[in-house]
Parts: structure tokens; sequence; C-alpha cells
């Protein structure tokens, strides 16, 4: 079995719904940017240096407790199908599916921990869990960040912290994230309101795929904007108060539709499981959409006879390069609208 097989075969851990407030957050992430002292930064090397970097930083986290014997792939010869997988997946960016050479990613069987090497800095170090527990993924990462840091010389200023390709990342080098599913505030017209109130406090809010991406099925990332002059564990403490804010008014606008709309909403949530469970053709987007009605009836207590988890694991394996490694064959996008209906109706039990 390959890696990516190895991969595909098992849900991600983060899935699994199990956690606090898993109903509303899909999952938290901390990611920590760190780069080698003395080396160029990816954008400024050249291929023999980002080799040489690579070699160091794969043998530094091979000697980990905590990745070590985790799968390295090697993005240099993966086609571009696999590296638009791992994307799909969310292990690595969109910028190193294009920029692939020299670069690698190391990833635990359950994907909860990996690290990209040379994609914007030398390491991006990333622990993902279910739910809203980012003190539990801050508290692996900064584990793993310790265990690298006592076998690489990390670029390191007394003045700024540590030192990034992006000015932005400079200081505590870290993001921490929540993906958080919010219809009800969509379906209520409130969400524009909510999401510009986060930017005063310095959150920054993107699709489900990162900086340029589009929210679909009412997902949004909330993350951090600020790595300068605050600290690691205050940045945590901050994300966790804001998100639970938000949750907060995403429950009142739930309490509020049913209020005032309960038929109409449950008619609306009963139809998108409906559709799902008999639908011959399902684009991509009309999924998400139903997939989202779904998953907030599963949460409000009105579908019972299906789970989070496999709520969940359905938003990734409708993806496009998902269905064609399901699939075992290369499709065009009606073929891959005829096979994520036959996979969803599967699911389902239709």
């Amino acid at each position: 079995m390959g890696a990516i097989d190895e991969l595909i075969s098992e849900p991600a851990s983060w899935l699994s719904g199990q956690n606090e407030e898993s109903e509303l957050v899909m999952s938290s992430r901390v990611r920590l940017a760190r780069n080698l002292d003395l080396r160029s930064f990816t954008h400024r090397a050249d291929a023999a240096e980002l080799a040489a970097i690579r070699d160091e930083v794969r043998g530094a986290i091979g000697e980990t407790a905590s990745l070590g014997g985790a799968i390295v792939i090697d993005l240099d010869d993966a086609p571009e199908p696999d590296r638009m997988l791992l994307a799909e997946r969310r292990l690595v960016s969109l910028a190193m599916v294009k920029k692939h050479v020299g670069r690698s990613l190391v990833v635990d069987r359950t994907e909860s921990m990996s690290v990209m090497i040379n994609e914007e800095d030398h390491l991006r170090l990333q622990a993902v869990s279910s739910g809203l527990s980012l003190g539990e993924a801050f508290a692996r990462i900064d584990g793993l960040d310790d265990e690298i840091d006592g076998r690489l010389p990390y670029a390191w200023s007394e003045r700024l912290g540590y030192l990034t390709a992006c000015a932005t990342n400079v200081g505590t080098g870290m993001r921490v994230s929540a993906m958080v599913h919010l219809p009800g505030l969509v379906r209520n017209k409130d969400i524009a309101p909510v999401l510009d109130g986060l930017s005063h406090v310095r959150l920054t809010v993107r699709g489900a795929y990162g900086e340029g991406s589009q929210a679909m099925g009412n997902f949004f990332q909330v993350s951090n904007s600020i790595t300068l002059g605050v600290s690691e564990a205050d940045t945590v403490r901050n994300l966790v108060s804001h998100v639970r804010k938000l949750l907060e008014f995403e429950k009142k606008a739930r309490e509020v539709l049913m209020r005032k709309a309960r038929s109409l909403l449950e008619d609306s949530i009963w139809r998108a499981a409906g559709i799902l469970r008999t639908a011959r053709v399902l684009t991509s987007k009309e999924a998400m959409g139903l997939i989202s009605s779904v998953r907030m009836g599963v949460g409000m207590g009105i579908i019972t006879d299906v789970g989070l988890a496999d709520i969940n694991e359905m938003t990734i394996m409708i993806q496009p390069m998902h269905l064609q490694f399901l699939f075992r064959r290369a499709m065009d996008a009606e073929e891959r609208d005829r096979c994520r209906a036959d996979y969803v109706r599967a699911r389902f039990g239709g």
C-alpha cells in the first residue's frame, strides 16, 4: 500500500466530532512557522539549498518521539493529483501543490500532527484535533517544537522572536484557528456583521483552505492575525474566548430560527437529507450546501440516524481528487458529479 492509499484508507482523527462543541466546531488547528539559522528563506533558496534544508529537517524530525516513524512524502516526484489530494486533506497548502520541488510532507498516521518542509518557511508544524480543543492542539505542537528545537538551530531574534519569511508571522510564528460551522447566522443574515466584529478584535476569517479560499458549506476558519508582542499561551486563550462568543451567537441564531420558522427550518433540513439520499447527480457546491443543512440538523437533534463523524468525513471525501482515488480512475466534472451522488447515497444507506 502506498503512502497516499494508507492516508485515504482511514478518516483523519480530527473528523471524529468527539470533543467539546464539535457540533459547531469541526476542528482546531495550531501551526508554527520556523526557519533554520544561516539558511536562505525558501523563496531565495536554489534547488540545492532546498534539498539540503529538507534533508536536515527530515533527519531531525525522524529522531523525535512525536513524529518518529511517521509517513514521509516527497512532493518532487508526486504527480499533481496526489499533491491535490493532500491539499484537499489540508495537509499541504495550495502553494506547495504548485511549488513542489524540494518540498516534503511528514505526517502521522492519524493526521493529527504534520510538518510541511520548505513551504513558505523551512518548517510549518501543524497539530489538528476535533472540536474546540485548541489547548490540546497547542500542547502537542509545542512538544514537537521543543523536540526539534533541540536538534536544529532556529532563526531567532532576541528583539523580535522567531524570524519568518512573511513579516506577518514574525514573533511567535504561530497561527491558531478554529473551523466553525455557522449555518444559523448565515440563514438569518447576521453573518456579515458578526464576522466584521471579529476583524475589530484582530482576528481573521477565511475559507476552509486558508488565505484566498472561499467559505463553502457555511464553514469559516477563524484565526489570530497578531504574532508580535503576544505570548503563545495568550494567543490561544484569546482565540478560544472569541470563538466561544461566536458560538453563542450561532446558538442564539438557531434558537430564533426554531422559534420563528421551525417548520421551514425542519423542512429544509429534511429536504436536504432526502436529496442526499436519492440524488443521482451532485455538484461539489450543491453537495456541501446540503451536507451543511444535514450537519445542522444533526447538531440540533432533528436528524438522529447519521453521526457527526460520518457527515464530517463526507465533506472531505466528496472533493474531486478524493472521488478519483476512491473510484480508481480519472474523471471529468460530469462523471465526478455522478460518482459524488453515488458515494453520498451509499453513505446514507441509499
